[in-house]
């Protein structure tokens, strides 16, 4: 019997003790508990400080949240970099992989309860032979609307279409951004904006980025902190709140100022709009530094959950079928992989049918829930997918489309974006040329015909009115539309 833990882990593999996935579940728990072991040690050992770190872990949704917050984009390199070269070693790491990965397989000798059952991974009869590339990183933050990027990992929709994908959890939407410029990551999970701000330059340097699909539609909620239960309305309620939202480029952001300055407040001065990363936000608001959130789910109904704030208003009672987040690749990317782009878009599409059944929304909550993906409750997950949930204000709500997963990127999602960045002085009026844009940067076509190859009936046609809360958004003349919110509403 070999001495050296990682040659014992070899020839446990090879007598077929415990199956290669355990392992990789194995080391997955160790690298959690052993990353807390380094985190808290940061704390001096003061059991109090202590103490005070794990109930911040757990309010912020995760240890890798937290771990990220504490040492950066690039943890993941320092965790591992602090395993090699200190007490923290290779060999002490490898030790407690071998003993939990024989836990693990002696405990999955049956059915485990909770396990989330998985669709056929089989690759698929037109699977591609042509890949360029089949082993890839999608970047993502942990929320319900990356729903379709992340399930198509556990549920093997990557798999039927010859890849092997690693989706990556990423700290927040500057980080998305960032390692995408500088091609650390194949592809991502982005808001909607994104794609469009990026590719012109809006806060960063110019890098073209392409939107292939809509990842999720509605799925957002303004949540108002418990401290203001009764208070709080309609929008003239929000005047001299704080409210994060995650990103100056989403929907999140453009949302709450429709919203706002409907209800007669201007949100460059009434309120204070900040960016929060969505897994900071229940943390934040149980702190008090922030009043209210228009924010993806789940942290919405973890806010409920906690009993820290209250829903106020599904954002699809703002506009029922309003996209959110999307999948995205750089067009170089793109050119130097056309047939793996192909091929990992029409998964997630695939993914995002699959998604939109309701039959299959709790099998998908199950793999959602798990550590290294969204890291929550189920009974969270749940309420979210399925639209049976608790507002925070002792009612029980039904609503079914709560979220939806269409992928089609409608070319109007792009115009009335832009119109939206144009209006609260995110884009220049000078660089607003709306047909190009949606032209060049929502790949509508392609979405189209992969739907079509997939059996789905895609719309026939690129842009459509889009009717909101207040007022009907006409594709056909943004720079009008803009005019008149201005006129109608004096902001």
């Amino acid at each position: 019997m070999p001495h050296d833990p990682a040659e014992l882990v070899n020839d446990l593999i090879r007598m077929g003790l415990y199956k290669p996935e355990t392992l990789e579940l194995a080391r997955t728990l160790t690298e959690v508990e052993m990353k807390e072991a380094l985190l808290l040690r940061q704390m001096g050992g003061n059991p109090e400080r202590e103490r005070f770190c794990q109930a911040l872990i757990k309010e912020a949704g995760g240890l890798d949240q937290v771990f990220a917050a504490a040492f950066g984009v690039h943890s993941t390199e320092f965790f591992s970099n602090t395993i090699h070269n200190s007490e923290f070693s290779r060999r002490e790491f490898l030790k407690r992989v071998v003993v939990a990965g024989a836990l693990i397989a002696a405990a999955s000798c049956g059915p485990q309860q909770g396990q989330a059952p998985t669709t056929d991974q089989s690759p698929a009869a037109d699977a591609p032979t042509n890949l360029e590339k089949k082993d890839l990183t999608i970047g993502f933050i942990p929320i319900t609307c990356a729903t379709p990027i992340v399930m198509s990992e556990p549920l093997g929709f990557y798999s039927k279409y010859g890849l092997n994908v690693q989706v990556k959890k990423m700290p927040n939407w500057a980080a998305v951004r960032d390692s995408a410029i500088a091609g650390e990551l194949d592809a991502y999970h982005m808001l909607s904006p994104m794609p469009i701000a990026i590719t012109l330059g809006l806060g960063s340097a110019a890098f073209p980025i392409k939107l292939a699909s809509i990842e999720n539609i509605n799925g957002q909620a303004i949540t108002v902190a418990a401290k203001h239960k009764g208070k709080v309305k309609e929008a003239k309620d929000f005047k001299g709140f704080k409210i994060g939202v995650p990103f100056p480029f989403s929907m999140h952001n453009m949302l709450i100022r429709y919203y706002l300055a409907a209800g007669g407040l201007n949100p460059d001065k009434d309120v204070q709009i900040s960016p929060v990363p969505p897994p900071d936000s229940v943390a934040k608001m149980a702190a008090g530094e922030i009043d209210a959130m228009l924010m993806p789910d789940p942290f919405n109904q973890r806010a409920v959950f906690e009993q820290v704030g209250f829903i106020h208003m599904l954002t699809k009672d703002l506009w029922d079928g309003h996209p959110c987040c999307a999948f995205a690749a750089s067009q170089s990317w793109i050119d130097a992989n056309p047939n793996t782009f192909r091929a990992v878009n029409k998964s997630i599409i695939d993914a995002a049918a699959y998604a939109n059944t309701p039959a299959n929304r709790p099998e998908i909550a199950r793999a959602l829930i798990e550590r290294k993906y969204l890291n929550q409750p189920l009974p969270v997950v749940e309420a979210v997918l399925t639209g049976k949930f608790e507002d925070g204000l002792g009612n029980t709500q039904d609503v079914p489309d709560r979220i939806g997963f269409d992928p089609y990127p409608w070319k109007s999602f792009s115009k009335w974006i832009a119109a939206q960045l144009v209006r609260w002085d995110l884009m220049p009026k000078d660089k607003a040329d709306y047909d190009k844009m949606a032209q060049d940067i929502f790949l509508t076509d392609l979405a189209a015909e992969l739907q079509k190859e997939l059996g789905q009936t895609p719309p026939s046609t690129a842009e459509r009115s889009e009717k909101l809360k207040y007022d009907t958004f006409d594709p056909k003349d943004p720079a009008a539309y803009v005019d008149e919110q201005i006129k109608r509403f004096k902001v």
